[in-house]
């Protein structure tokens, strides 16, 4: 009985100094110990590493340019209540991000940070500051690629968007309101968003990490601290806090910079058409007849298009044996051929189908 005595208070000692250190190995309710709160610390626990390797590379962008006056100050002036001799045109500065993507001191940012920009400062996270000079711009996606040359300079790892799954936690990184090297933390709450009328090609990465004035450009990185986005947007413009913002997927980043590296611009196909999406309605009328497709709004004269035969009215229903239903998918897979590919389409033109090939040629 002494044995068993001392057995079971020697067993109480250790059931109490495992529970008073590791708490979550023992449930105290009956049920098996959850593996999911284990790795939700895990993960959390990698986030300071994660910075640590990623912050470094981002960068604060102060840009100033020259904007008309206002409306209202214009009307003043007309009105003699402004001051004599006052200027018709004010300078504007403003702020936001970019990231250093090697150590030859390339660095992305968004177009419309620098678009017009009369000057452009770069501020690094060890305090130096620099004058880039622009390799390229790209409004269609806005993005931009600028060249710093300094020395030792810090680069983010480029990780991979195509992969990313809906709940996987991301790290946003940049100046918001002018506070450098701000981090905030969320979730990818989507993939593939379009149709948001941000840029022609959109492919963006929805996010619940803040982004707010001043984050444009900068980096959205998963736990690894690789780059998977480059923050752009958000819902209700960049001051909104709604947990709603947009990045530019890194897989279509590494595209565009490798033109603006080699060209200066991106080299897109073109067709020389104005698609439009099919409404429900229209998709029943004899001429149409088809769920899916755009139709053709506008055939440029002397492009692609109007040598290969389309006509305004015409629907596509398929290019390069691709099925079509949105205006902007077929924007996007004709700027995704290099000018002098062949295209193949497919459609319908009064009810009764047709088929074509033509060479696409380099978009205006």
């Amino acid at each position: 009985m002494i044995f068993i005595g001392r057995s079971v208070v020697i067993g109480l000692a250790v059931a109490f100094v495992v529970i008073l250190l590791k708490p979550g190995l023992i449930p105290l309710d009956g049920r098996e110990p959850d593996s999911r709160a284990t790795d939700i610390n895990t993960a959390l626990s990698l986030i300071p590493d994660a910075v640590a390797r990623a912050a470094p590379a981002v960068i604060n962008i102060y840009t100033t340019r020259v904007a008309a006056l206002s409306r209202a100050d214009l009307r003043k002036q007309l009105l003699g209540l402004g001051r004599p001799g006052a200027a018709t045109r004010r300078l504007v500065t403003s702020l936001g991000s970019g990231v250093i993507i090697n150590p030859r001191g390339l660095i992305v940012t968004n177009n419309h940070l620098v678009a017009n920009a009369e000057d452009i400062k770069i501020q690094l996270a060890d305090g130096r500051i620099s004058v880039p000079r622009i390799i390229g711009m790209d409004a269609d996606t806005d993005l931009a690629l600028l060249q710093i040359d300094l020395p030792d300079l810090p680069a983010i790892q480029l990780g991979r968007s195509d992969g990313l799954r809906i709940g996987e936690f991301a790290l946003a990184i940049g100046n918001p309101y002018g506070l450098s090297q701000s981090v905030t933390q969320g979730i990818i709450s989507a993939t593939g968003r379009t149709e948001l009328g941000l840029t022609l090609f959109e492919n963006f990465i929805q996010t619940d990490a803040a982004i707010n004035r001043g984050n444009s450009g900068g980096a959205l990185i998963n736990l690894r601290g690789e780059l998977i986005g480059i923050n752009t947007a958000a819902v209700g413009g960049e001051d909104s806090t709604g947990g709603i913002g947009f990045a530019i997927p890194v897989n279509l980043v590494r595209g565009v910079i490798q033109q603006l590296e080699e060209y200066g611009r991106v080299r897109r196909g073109w067709l020389g058409v104005v698609p439009q999406d099919i409404s429900s309605q229209q998709a029943t009328q004899p001429r149409i007849n088809t769920p899916k497709g755009v139709t053709l709004a506008d055939v440029y004269r002397d492009s692609p298009a109007w040598a290969a035969g389309l006509r305004r009215g015409d629907i596509i229903t398929h290019l390069n044996d691709e099925p079509i239903h949105l205006s902007r998918q077929a924007l996007s897979i004709v700027a995704s051929l290099m000018p002098g590919d062949v295209v193949s389409i497919q459609g319908i033109r009064a009810g009764e189908p047709f088929s074509m090939q033509t060479m696409v040629t380099e978009r205006p």
